[in-house]
């Protein structure tokens, strides 16, 4: 018998504590200690580990592999141009949202590499079922039904497949722990044998997560730390659409996403984002409504913003943002009253973008003001006009980065005239040429009279 001893959990970060505690020592949670029976002895690993010693850094060898590039040029963009060889990487999202189709069409599409498919949570028989939804076949994708951690290493040995999906992490578990499967320690336990056994035999692993009711990846926080990249999959289930947003990579950058179109036969890629963000109705007359030209990474994209400002019906004002940070929104709010003496403080503001997106590009801030002015005073801003600048606290209008992207994005788009920041500096050769016409601010005050130059609202505001 292998002695055994308890110890205590944080459901939120992992802490190991001897005895209950109210409130975590490391994160600050109340009522997140779990207990876990834990193993001191632990039997071999199936992982052999090779001796190794310090060496001086210009003796190291680099990385001479290629990526592996996936048939899904969304998910290469994401990751920076491919999977990197003995990376772990880590796919999180809500139950229902397309995880466990998005990986299994990596695996059926992947026709030049050998894929193990784990899953510990559906039968080969329920796989086969998606895998002809998706109408995909491929040899080389192996699907394997299993949740003991050392069986699949053995499986794993065997087989030497180029790349590894587990589905999901929280329902592997391994015989060294006594603990269930889903628990801190388990789920630490094997993230770390997987870590292992990805960095000593070059195969890349995908790991799926679910998350908790607040949007995080459960488990423990240090899951995010072991793994090298952690890709967040985001979408509405009433929508259709679906965007994988890369949280943390240390192969590239974690500014870019992909968006994806979830149909019948699994998840299909969207190029063009800009097309999807638009409503068919940009060119009619309605208030409240801006186009605003936003960046993820090197991709830009034209999104419709949604803004609606009526009289509070009670003592303290609503402020409502969908997809956008509700503090920058109630500072934007408080430059509106402070520079252009708008009431703002008995006004509710509900705020909205389309298709779902999450925006934290600051240059997206004069569309949102924009959309708000056209709202409070009822005033539809001129069809095909779209918006790319900071607003600063003093009231001016600072660049967005990346200008000229925004610029072109829009122009190809067939906007007649974007907003932009006088402070730009934009060359005259950038200017030369362009079919749309390019109109530069320096104050929101100023942005107000461009908007709506042909009348005067000192009485409404």
């Amino acid at each position: 018998m292998a002695k055994v001893k308890k110890a205590y959990f944080c459901n939120g970060c992992g802490y190991e504590s001897p005895k209950w505690v109210g409130k975590c020592p490391s994160c600050g949670e109340w009522n997140t200690m779990t207990e876990e029976i834990i193993s001191k002895e632990k039997p071999s690993v199936f992982v052999s580990a090779e001796r190794t010693v310090p060496v001086p850094v210009t003796r190291i060898k680099p990385l001479t592999e290629e990526r592996i590039v996936l048939d899904n040029s969304e998910v290469n963009r994401v990751l920076g141009g491919g999977i990197v060889p003995g990376s772990l990487i880590l796919l999180g999202g809500e139950p229902g949202i397309g995880k466990s189709t998005l990986s299994l069409q990596f695996a059926l599409k992947a026709k030049n590499i050998k894929t193990l498919y784990v899953s510990g949570e559906e039968s080969p028989q329920q796989i086969k079922i998606r895998a002809e939804r998706l109408g995909s076949d491929n040899e080389n994708c192996y699907i394997y039904a299993e949740t003991l951690l050392e069986n699949i290493l053995n499986q794993i040995n065997g087989l030497e497949p180029d790349l590894v999906i587990i589905d999901s992490i929280q329902t592997m578990y391994t015989e060294s722990i006594e603990s269930s499967p889903g628990s801190v320690s388990q789920i630490r336990e094997c993230a770390s044998l997987l870590l292992k056994y990805a960095k000593q035999s070059g195969v890349p692993v995908i790991l799926i997560g679910h998350i908790t009711k607040d949007g995080v990846i459960a488990g423990p926080k240090i899951l995010e730390h072991i793994v090298d990249v952690v890709l967040q999959f985001e979408g509405d289930n009433n929508n259709i659409y679906r965007i994988l947003r890369g949280i943390k990579n240390r192969f590239g950058a974690t500014s870019e996403i992909g968006v994806f179109e979830m149909r019948n036969e699994g998840l299909k890629e969207v190029a063009n984002p800009s097309d999807i963000l638009l409503s068919e109705h940009y060119g009619e007359e309605l208030s409240g409504i801006a186009i605003g030209v936003s960046i993820d990474g090197i991709r830009p994209y034209l999104i419709e913003t949604q803004a609606l400002v009526s009289t509070a019906a009670f003592g303290t004002p609503q402020r409502t943002s969908t997809g956008f940070e509700h503090k920058r929104l109630n500072m934007l709010l408080a430059v509106l009253e402070k520079r252009l003496n708008f009431k703002m403080y008995s006004k509710d503001v509900f705020l909205n973008f389309a298709g779902g997106f999450k925006i934290n590009d600051p240059g997206m801030d004069m569309a949102v003001i924009a959309s708000v002015l056209s709202s409070a005073l009822d005033r539809p801003i001129a069809g095909k006009t779209c918006f790319a600048g900071e607003i600063g606290l003093s009231g001016e209008i600072r660049p967005a980065s990346r200008t000229e992207n925004r610029i072109a994005e829009a122009e190809r788009h067939g906007f007649e005239r974007i907003i932009v920041s006088d402070y730009s500096h934009l060359d005259k050769k950038i200017k030369a040429g362009r079919n749309i016409e390019i109109i530069e601010v320096n104050r929101i005050d100023e942005l107000l009279r461009t908007l709506f130059r042909d009348k005067s609202y000192s009485d409404e505001i």
